[in-house]
């Protein structure tokens, strides 16, 4: 059994200065940490403390500034899937949100938890990618802002600091000539994680040319990433089956590359060409 002492901090001031101290673990909702601590993963066989951030009701919030939308890093994925604002203003993060998991997973569940554990198949980091979104870190050496693209290094690992909280995530509002589209594949229905899935938005100009594109596939590359070669074949051309098919055919080869020929491949291939393709074609508004 891994034995640890539990801190409870009452402020975001507190809890900075606890995690400084203590070089701990934040506890949010509870549903990746908890899970490996009882499994007694190798990773926490050193762990000396728990900081439970649950109570701190100031990370917890969806709203609208000017033109960009800020959510807190306790907001929970059933609140992102429920909120009226995500659902006008960045549909396909709702429709993620209501892929992870259970009801019971996605009431306990956070969007700061679903990042700095990093996993290769989230299904929120994909539509986020998507979006352009960036973090707010926070500690005793005070805040820093990065693009959410630039925090992961490998799988379930990250550059964030061990004396850091992420306290909020934002993202500029699309214009409404953007059309978006997720994607995710299962092994079923419900509880499933993603075998991959895909978060793309389509900007179309007045002409109905693309003018901006973004692909972002889950468990597909190591860390999340945009497939720029693939956008960078759609821009100023207008939609057509055929442009779609090339550009999901170079999703599927930008997946070779930075992975090689595996085991797996033979499968992943033509299913997240497959996938980018329908994902593309929806935002398109053809199917």
């Amino acid at each position: 059994m891994i034995m640890y002492n539990y801190l409870r901090p009452d402020t975001i001031e507190e809890a900075c200065q606890l995690l400084a101290q203590s070089k701990g673990k934040i506890l949010a909702g509870g549903t990746d940490l908890m899970v490996q601590i009882r499994a007694q993963e190798e990773k926490l066989q050193d762990l000396k403390c728990v900081l439970d951030i649950n109570q701190l009701k100031e990370l917890n919030y969806i709203k609208k500034e000017d033109d960009h939308i800020y959510i807190g890093g306790l907001t929970t994925h059933h609140e992102l899937q429920e909120s009226e604002l995500i659902q006008r203003e960045a549909f396909f993060l709702s429709q993620a949100a209501s892929t992870v998991g259970s009801p019971q997973i996605r009431n306990r569940g956070t969007l700061g938890g679903s990042i700095c554990n990093a996993s290769p198949a989230a299904d929120l980091i994909p539509p986020l990618i998507a979006l352009n979104a960036d973090i707010k870190l926070r500690s005793i050496r005070g805040e820093r802002k990065l693009p959410l693209i630039s925090i992961f290094t490998k799988p379930y690992c990250t550059n964030i600091e061990s004396d850091e909280i992420l306290v909020e995530i934002s993202f500029k509002i699309l214009s409404e000539t953007t059309k978006t589209a997720f994607i995710k594949l299962g092994r079923r229905k419900a509880l499933a994680i993603a075998r991959m899935n895909i978060a793309v938005a389509l900007g179309i100009g007045d002409d109905g040319c693309i003018e901006e594109a973004r692909i972002a596939p889950g468990s597909v590359f190591p860390t999340p990433d945009r497939v720029k070669v693939a956008e960078k074949i759609l821009l100023n051309k207008k939609p057509t089956s055929e442009l779609i098919a090339q550009a999901s055919k170079l999703v599927s080869e930008e997946m070779i590359n930075r992975t090689g020929i595996r085991w797996s491949t033979e499968y992943k291939r033509p299913v997240i060409e497959t996938l980018a393709n329908r994902a593309l074609k929806q935002a398109w508004g053809v199917e």
